[in-house]
């Protein structure tokens, strides 16, 4: 008999440079759970979709302007195509599923499946062949063929191989119709036609739910036409079209019953909000820092949402200098990431002579990708991340005078990289921004902005700067994990204190915060304390006390990476969540 497992759902994954499946850092961490997951030896399986054109391809014109390109990549060479099928249907058509499996291998052999869920086979009419297309692209009637596809046709490919699963782990909104598809099973199992209380009980108790955005455009929502036009009067085998709406956007998505009829939901413009249908489904919620778990119990009020903050795979993330001094001085920290405490012993010389490998790598990717000639000695800003305007990647730039007068007395350089949505003109143009004041400050400060960030610019940029820039508007950094890379390597952060950066934050010990609390604040105020710590603490520090500076490096990999990753992470989901 099988091991029952946790079925771990996402939208998107990153398991390999070559697979460019995800975005972001949604993707990324469910990458790093996945590693982690196998490394701890946790009976689990993954279950996301095959995006064949990837994200995109991110190329820069000289005056910053993005162009988008899809990205094909051999599906077959590095997956292994299962001959299971399933079946789902989609405005009135059946749709056919096939997955693909990647093995993500632990440090001690145990192996995590993940199912790439594919639609792109002949017996498919066109429009669903191409589900298996873009990440986050086409239209809202697009997403929500897409996210059936992943939730109820994930739950249904799962039981076609004969997986056996435990509990239904929902990373983020986008799989929540596997409640659906489950709430079927419950019913029809009892030969009902309409669920009860007590399928939705059952339900809850196979499901946990992961908040990642306080971001309300984050939280997917449904018109019901769409949804009755996708999924269909009968999506859940039910014998009336009233009882699979009144059900599901009644029932589940209001704390008490309103009696509303169809009609009458239909005029107040109801809709399938994701983030409910998962909240109202779930016997464990959590948000993924202490602050966001905060944030979202705010948000939706009434529901008891716990917090795990995030973490990365450090086995991934340490680049190889690292890696190697690891190796050296602490050994066993792949199979046991609370042993990296100890680099708070690590001989300073070998942490610099590490860090020093790692920032050749960084200016050789910045020649490579950018033709620009960046200097080895001089202090490099790190900033990548997502182009989106609250992450403020031009904050840096509030006060081209005062950082000039900065660099004047210490030499600055800064080195970006981050992704827009092809449909985010904001997010675009804040890269164009960047690129004007890389312009302004010409040699002063130089700038540099490496196109197409993924998994390898990623490990090389966090692992290769001096200090890792964080400047988001609170609170909308749910966690952030870039700066746990960083903090990985030796890399202390000056950021908001947003997200996990609340919790690593040691003034001086591991980083350095910008502002002195999690308030809001203007632009103006926020450049004015950036500033500030760069030229009266950091930058004197960095050039004229290097050992204090190097012991702030060995605090930022004993304090924070020993803690900050997934490792610890998946050992608190199944404390918390799956047992």
């Amino acid at each position: 008999m099988s091991t029952p497992r946790i079925a771990y759902f996402t939208m998107e994954i990153a398991l390999d440079a070559a697979i460019p499946t995800y975005s972001g850092g949604l993707g990324v961490l469910a990458g790093d759970t996945i590693r982690s997951a196998a490394d701890i030896g946790v009976p689990m399986v993954a279950v996301t979709l095959l995006h064949r054109r990837g994200y995109f391809r991110q190329q820069l014109d000289a005056d910053g302007t993005q162009h988008a390109a899809p990205i094909e990549w051999p599906v077959a060479e590095l997956l292994a195509e299962e001959p299971t099928r399933a079946t789902i249907t989609l405005e009135e058509r059946t749709v056919h599923i096939r997955a693909w499996r990647y093995d993500a291998r632990g440090v001690g052999g145990h192996v995590v499946p993940v199912y790439f869920l594919d639609t792109d086979l002949p017996e498919n009419d066109e429009h669903d062949r191409h589900l298996s297309g873009s990440l986050y692209g086409g239209d809202n009637r697009y997403r929500l063929r897409q996210e059936a596809v992943l939730g109820i046709g994930g739950v249904r490919i799962l039981e076609a191989l004969g997986i056996d699963v435990a509990r239904y782990h929902m990373n983020e909104g986008h799989a929540a119709l596997l409640t659906l598809e489950l709430l079927d099973r419950s019913a029809r199992a009892e030969d009902r036609t309409a669920v009860t209380g007590e399928d939705i009980a059952a339900v809850r108790e196979q499901c946990v739910f992961t908040t990642h955005t306080p971001v309300p455009a984050g939280h997917d929502e449904f018109s019901l036409e769409m949804t009755r036009d996708v999924l269909g009067p009968r999506p859940r085998g039910l014998d009336r079209d009233d009882e699979f709406l009144v059900d599901v956007v009644d029932r589940l998505f209001r704390k008490e019953g309103t009696g509303a009829d169809l009609q009458q939901l239909r005029r107040a413009g109801a809709s399938l909000n994701m983030t409910y249908l998962a909240l109202n489904l779930s016997s464990y919620v959590n948000g993924v820092a202490k602050k966001h778990g905060e944030v979202s119990r705010e948000m939706f009020a009434g529901y008891g949402i716990d917090a795990i903050t995030n973490g990365i795979h450090a086995g991934t993330w340490a680049t190889p200098s690292f890696a190697e001094l690891f190796d050296a001085h602490i050994p066993g920290w792949r199979e046991d990431n609370f042993s990296l405490r100890r680099a708070i012993q690590l001989p300073r010389d070998a942490v610099w002579a590490a860090h020093e490998g790692a920032k050749r790598d960084l200016i050789e990717l910045v020649r490579e990708s950018t033709g620009q000639a960046f200097d080895p000695e001089a202090f490099t800003i790190g900033f990548a991340r997502r182009a989106a305007t609250y992450k403020r990647a031009d904050l840096l730039f509030a006060d081209l005078e005062r950082l000039r007068a900065i660099a004047r007395k210490h030499p600055v350089q800064v080195v970006y990289a981050g992704k827009a949505h092809p449909a985010d003109q904001p997010g675009q143009a804040l890269i164009r921004r960047v690129f004007d004041a890389a312009r302004v400050l010409g040699d002063d400060v130089r700038v540099a902005y490496v196109p197409n960030y993924g998994v390898e610019a990623g490990r090389i940029i966090t692992g290769g700067a001096d200090i890792w820039l964080n400047t988001p508007m609170p609170p909308n950094e749910a966690s952030g994990t870039s700066g746990m890379k960083s903090a990985l390597n030796g890399v202390p952060s000056l950021s908001i204190l947003d997200g996990w950066w609340i919790e690593g934050h040691i003034e001086h010990v591991t980083g350095w915060s910008i502002g002195e609390d999690d308030q809001p604040r203007g632009a103006a105020e926020d450049a004015a304390s950036l500033y500030d710590k760069l030229e009266q603490k950091i930058l004197p520090m960095f050039y004229d006390a290097r050992d204090d500076f190097i012991g702030v490096m060995r605090n930022a990999i004993a304090l924070n990476g020993s803690f900050f990753n997934t490792q610890r992470m998946v050992q608190q989901y199944a404390a918390r969540a799956y047992l």
